[in-house]
């Protein structure tokens, strides 16, 4: 399941991406699809890297870019200014205390004129989930903010990221998360939560055009993420 479209990154050969927070390498493993580039991912979690890794020597027999996963915290990032030409966060900053930090590092790692893409739970949504669920978001690791859209917005310009895109994704997961918070201690054991999980599994394998058109019909409405196409000026 993706959320940033690559595809707008406008990558070419010899270039290479970096995704921060990369967790299994969802996005990283599509970057990696395009002839010639090169991917970075860096993560805390060394479970998460392990399945990047996994997946990405796989790829590599039919890829010829080149490939690097490493533990790297994304308020100190382990690189130099300017080494990347795209720039990938998606649903990490909501975990992170020092969010100020950690947008200034991927940015200064970016190099100018090229797109940093940042995607976060949307407000509305998100904010169902903390209502529904206090120990939602005291998961160790768990989210520990709710971002407006303007707020996050004049975050990443404040740290030389200038929006020209805003996007929003997975309309039909925010039910399914609404579910689990409302029967949070036995969402293992919910019916429902179970039979909506199958649908989203199912979803995901087959992309049938009817769900396809209720995601982007319901998107404006209740996506589960927003979405920041940006360029470093």
């Amino acid at each position: 399941m993706l959320t940033v479209d690559i595809a707008s990154l406008g990558l070419e050969p010899g270039m290479t991406v970096l995704d921060a927070g990369c967790g299994a390498g969802r996005h990283l493993c599509e970057a990696f699809r395009n002839r010639g580039v090169h991917v970075v991912g860096c993560d805390l979690r060394w479970e998460d890297l392990e399945k990047t890794r996994s997946f990405l020597c796989l790829m590599a027999k039919d890829c010829d870019g080149r490939w690097l996963v490493a533990k790297g915290d994304v308020t100190r990032l382990p690189f130099q200014d300017g080494a990347f030409d795209a720039v990938i966060c998606s649903e990490v900053l909501e975990h992170i205390p020092d969010n100020r930090s950690a947008i200034r590092e991927l940015v200064r790692v970016l190099k100018p004129g090229r797109p940093l893409v940042v995607s976060v739970p949307r407000f509305m949504p998100e904010w169902i989930c903390w209502a529904l669920s206090t120990a939602y978001h005291q998961e160790p690791g768990g989210h520990i903010r709710i971002y407006r859209k303007q707020e996050l917005h004049d975050l990443l310009e404040e740290a030389g990221a200038a929006c020209w895109s805003i996007r929003y994704k997975h309309a039909l997961h925010s039910p399914y998360w609404w579910l689990r918070c409302a029967v949070w201690n036995g969402q293992e054991r919910s019916p429902l939560v179970k039979l909506y999980r199958r649908f989203l599994e199912w979803d995901i394998i087959h992309h049938p055009p009817l769900t396809r058109y209720l995601d982007k019909l319901l998107n404006p409405l209740i996506a589960k993420s927003i979405v920041y196409y940006t360029r470093k000026g």
